[in-house]
């Protein structure tokens, strides 16, 4: 059995007065919650969404962790739809949990929002999760730098949350864990104060799971504190000899290949124990993400034996592998939509915003709007694309910004000041 360690830490930061934060902490579930919205709805969405996240995750698969996730976002969006007051609250998700796929245990991960999850591994830190915020979309797209976008004035602009509609999309990942990785859930109120450089370095130097999170949190707030700030650090301390297995097999591929290929002089040491010694220093094989597990190329390749109808055979698996890879980056280029500007109208796109390699995002439908009818605080969101996850939903959006656009025409414009001394309704002589 895979068995795991964690600590945890929060904090209200200096300038906000109401933590707006929620975490999770189970024997195999993880999470994080950044909620957003005023009047202290944001604590009500990130405290909504953790509390049903842990009541529907009861099918311990990647996909029921999505499923979890899904009603927490519909369970928020509920809320606010019947209350007034919370119209308009959201939240980040992020969350680990331990699953079973393909009769193995894997830490699965989920993601909605700009909240994090790193992991490092072999003392390397790695940022599993993508930002869901415009800015980061905006680097991605190389139209903003990453220094650029730390002190962007739109950073804090978030593209997808739980909350905001009655469905969402859920981005997810799936790692083989393996003894001494370590999981980093954190909200933005860490990432925002602390760079990756000086995170990693804490989680390497800081063995204790609950230290390291309250380290993190102390240099968080001392660098300015502006943001409530969540951490979860995450440890496998048994991976049930899925480490072992993986530096004995790699041992006997380094035993038969020198076997083969080298006689060795005789000596007083036992046979083989430099391949042992190789064996367990040797780096275990990364994590898996989505589904594809990353191995290390051997040192040195087999020499070239020329046309056989094993190198046709394998010709012929690779064609096909990459019909197969461009065929699902088309249906993934394709399979959403978008709310955005076709020059200065509104318009639903299918595809995804600034297109994915060669596919590019096409209008599937205008709109009577222009962007001068649109509220000015929409306008950046659809210069970047709103995504949706299905055209009724992007149709949705639209409706909605129309009838933002109806409700601003309809407030009268404010009557001209009267001038001192004057009667109310009184006009001033030429």
């Amino acid at each position: 059995m895979t068995q795991l360690q964690c600590g945890s830490a929060t904090d209200v930061g200096k300038v906000r007065t109401v933590n707006e934060d929620r975490f999770l902490v189970g024997d195999s579930l993880f999470a994080v919650a950044d909620g957003l919205g005023g009047h202290q709805a944001g604590e009500v969405a990130s405290k909504t969404a953790v509390e049903t996240l842990g009541s529907s995750f009861t099918d311990h698969t990647t996909q029921g962790l999505i499923d979890a996730v899904l009603k927490a976002n519909h369970a928020v969006w509920q809320l606010a739809t019947d209350n007034p007051d919370l119209q308009g609250m959201a939240t980040t998700m992020t969350a680990a949990a331990l699953v079973e796929e393909d009769d193995e245990q894997r830490l699965a991960l989920v993601n909605v929002g700009d909240s994090r999850a790193y992991l490092l591994q072999h003392g390397e830190l790695e940022q599993i999760t993508e930002d869901h915020s415009l800015v980061e979309q905006l680097v991605r797209e190389g139209r903003l730098t990453s220094e650029e976008a730390a002190v962007h004035p739109q950073r804090s602009i978030i593209t997808r949350a739980l909350g905001l509609d009655p469905d969402v999309e859920v981005d997810s990942w799936q790692l083989i864990p393996y003894t001494g990785d370590r999981l980093l859930l954190c909200s933005d109120g860490l990432t925002n104060e602390v760079d990756d450089e000086d995170i990693a370095s804490t989680l390497r130097r800081v063995d204790d799971p609950a230290r390291a999170a309250r380290d993190l949190v102390e240099q968080a707030r001392a660098h300015g504190g502006n943001d409530n700030i969540t951490v979860v650090v995450v440890d496998v301390v048994d991976d049930d000899g899925r480490a072992e297995a993986a530096s004995a097999a790699l041992a006997k591929d380094e035993t038969a290949t020198a076997t083969t290929t080298t006689a060795e002089p005789e000596s007083d040491a036992p046979s083989g124990s430099a391949t042992r010694a190789k064996a367990a220093t040797a780096e275990r094989p990364p994590s898996m993400q989505t589904g594809v597990m990353r191995r290390v190329p051997p040192a040195t390749p087999p020499a070239p034996r020329g046309i056989t109808w094993r190198v046709i055979a394998f010709a012929v698996a690779l064609v096909v592998v990459l019909l197969v890879v461009i065929a699902s980056l088309g249906w993934y280029a394709r399979k959403t939509y978008y709310v955005g500007l076709s020059g200065s109208q509104v318009a639903i796109f299918k595809g995804r915003p600034g297109g994915l390699l060669w596919f590019e995002p096409t209008v599937e439908q205008r709109s009577e709007l222009r962007v001068a009818d649109v509220l000015p605080g929409r306008v950046p969101d659809l210069k970047a694309g709103h995504s949706e996850s299905s055209l009724a939903n992007a149709q949705r959006y639209v409706t909605r910004l129309r009838q933002e656009a109806a409700a601003r025409r309809a407030v009268p414009p404010s009557p001209p000041p009267t001038p001192p001394g004057a009667a109310p309704g009184s006009t001033t002589p030429p």
